[in-house]
């Protein structure tokens, strides 16, 4: 099993507008709502891979029942710790006319000492019976800036493998607990090592710095359309991904750790594993939904995912 942790899970909802003009009215004609956060969208694709998932984390109020009663209509498994407030909404706005996005993320509930205690524990449990444990996305308000490293210690201690997928603090203070994998982008390894990267060589050097200094297994920074580049002990592997018409870009990142996810669980070889993900990642890219892929479209990219050793 792979189990999928979401501590500010959210609903996230999609308005798609012919254009988007500030200081104006805009009646929306078309919107998607669904289960989010960073970890529920890896327990959404994962679910879709065919692996058995559980997804926890914190919910809150009649969004969080929102939340939990869509993941059931999925048939996605749940054991969420409940807190006082309301899950957040973030809200995507597509704008046809000029192609952008805009996104509002509210900030979700502020965590109690008891729930983030009992997440503790939820997360022991849980690790005791998972393959893979990931851990993904911000913190939410009452929690400290270094409870990842608790969790990541906790679901090592319990024998699963983990994945920490984070940004700013909560990346800077979870790698110090050693997970067996991150998924950075240039700007937070950059930032993670306080240095400039320059150019693809002065990033795979500061990739490989930081896998040795924090004795990870292996670390994938996404490169957006232009793939991935994956540091592990003994090399690093340039992945490209063919080029696709790109519909949204939310969870592109997330799928790209579910697909790595179920790739571990699955025993895959690494070059395997890469093109499950860079495929799932890609995938993702092409439908209108955070955490959503076509099985059809997945399997033809997975055969077009190009990879070399450096």
């Amino acid at each position: 099993m792979i189990t999928t942790v979401t501590l500010n899970a959210a609903i996230d909802k999609t308005y798609y507008l012919p254009s988007f003009p500030l200081g104006k009215v805009s009646r929306v004609q078309r919107f998607n709502a669904a289960p989010g956060g960073k970890g529920i969208n890896v327990a959404k694709v994962v679910a879709q891979l065919g692996v058995p998932v559980t997804a926890t984390g914190f919910v809150g109020g009649m969004n969080g029942e929102i939340i939990k009663q869509q993941l059931t209509r999925m048939g996605i498994a749940h054991d969420f710790v409940s807190v006082e407030g309301e899950s957040r909404i973030c809200l995507n706005i597509l704008d046809e006319e000029h192609g952008t996005s805009t996104e509002l993320l509210e900030p979700g509930p502020t965590v109690s000492e008891a729930a983030l205690e009992e997440m503790k524990q939820r997360i022991r449990d849980l690790a005791l019976r998972s393959q893979i444990v990931c851990l993904s996305g911000s913190l939410p308000a009452g929690a400290p800036k270094d409870y990842y490293v608790e969790l990541v210690q906790i679901a090592k201690e319990s024998g699963a493998y983990v994945i920490l997928d984070a940004s700013g603090d909560a990346l800077r203070h979870g790698i110090e607990a050693k997970p067996h994998m991150i998924k950075p982008n240039e700007e937070e390894v950059a930032a993670l090592l306080d240095i400039e990267v320059a150019d693809e060589e002065a990033l795979r050097n500061a990739v490989e710095t930081l896998l040795h200094k924090y004795e990870m297994e292996r670390i994938s920074v996404s490169l957006g359309g232009a793939g991935s580049l994956t540091a592990v002990k003994d090399g690093c592997y340039r992945v490209t991904t063919p080029k696709v018409e790109v519909v949204n870009t939310v969870g592109c990142g997330d799928s790209f750790v579910a697909g790595m996810a179920v790739s571990l669980a699955s025993k895959l070889s690494l070059e395997d594993g890469l093109a499950m993900a860079s495929a799932a990642g890609t995938s993702n890219a092409m439908t209108e939904q955070a955490g959503q892929i076509d099985p059809a479209v997945f399997e033809q990219l997975r055969k077009q995912v190009q990879m070399v050793r450096l």
